[in-house]
């Protein structure tokens, strides 16, 4: 039996992705409905982030979004939600969902999932938490991501063992593999990498 009772899931504003990605949300949200785990996310009702709720809603799920001011009328807020905290800064957002998820799946976004995936996995390294993080590698879409990050290693920036700071599955059913594999976090001492 997992831990992970709430997943905060990372994912694009866009609607202009991919329909692989598209159907990846959705099936995301639905699996989430029906293994009971609740959604938290940013909280607005277009893109990806419409899709996952919506889908994690029409299964009867729990769904908390979480949407600055400023962006509740930009990335439209979804009303539709169990609970959608609107917060004063992305800051703000960030630090709540945080809270709110036992664990965090990043899907297919833009610059402001890769913001969130590099904020939650730095907070790693530093030892702020050991929520794990999984890379959800759709089509190959964080390919590139990962050689990155490789690469950043292989270049002395990071330390080797830095790379144990989140997971790469691909799809949906590799998330829910890990998932349950994934042990309990324990906050460590400070890494030896630091």
């Amino acid at each position: 039996m997992s831990f992970v009772h709430s997943l905060c899931v990372y994912c694009g504003s866009s609607g202009r992705g991919a329909a692989g990605h598209r159907r990846a949300a959705q099936r995301l949200g639905g699996e989430l409905a029906r293994r009971r785990i609740r959604l938290v996310y940013g909280g607005g009702m277009v893109g990806l982030m419409g899709l996952v709720a919506d889908a994690a809603l029409k299964e009867g799920g729990t769904v908390v979004g979480v949407i600055p001011r400023h962006l509740d009328q930009q990335e439209i807020g979804h009303r539709g939600l169990t609970e959608l905290v609107v917060c004063d800064s992305m800051h703000a957002r960030k630090q709540r969902m945080f809270e709110l998820a036992d664990a965090f799946a990043v899907l297919p976004g833009g610059y402001g999932t890769l913001d969130e995936a590099f904020e939650i996995i730095t907070w790693r390294q530093l030892t702020l938490h050991d929520k794990p993080v999984f890379l959800v590698n759709v089509e190959g879409y964080w390919d590139p991501l990962v050689r990155l990050l490789n690469h950043v290693i292989e270049q002395n920036y990071a330390h080797p063992e830095t790379a144990s700071l989140y997971r790469v599955v691909e799809g949906v059913d590799g998330l829910f593999q890990a998932i349950e594999a994934e042990p309990e976090p324990q906050l460590p001492a400070r890494a030896k990498w630091m």
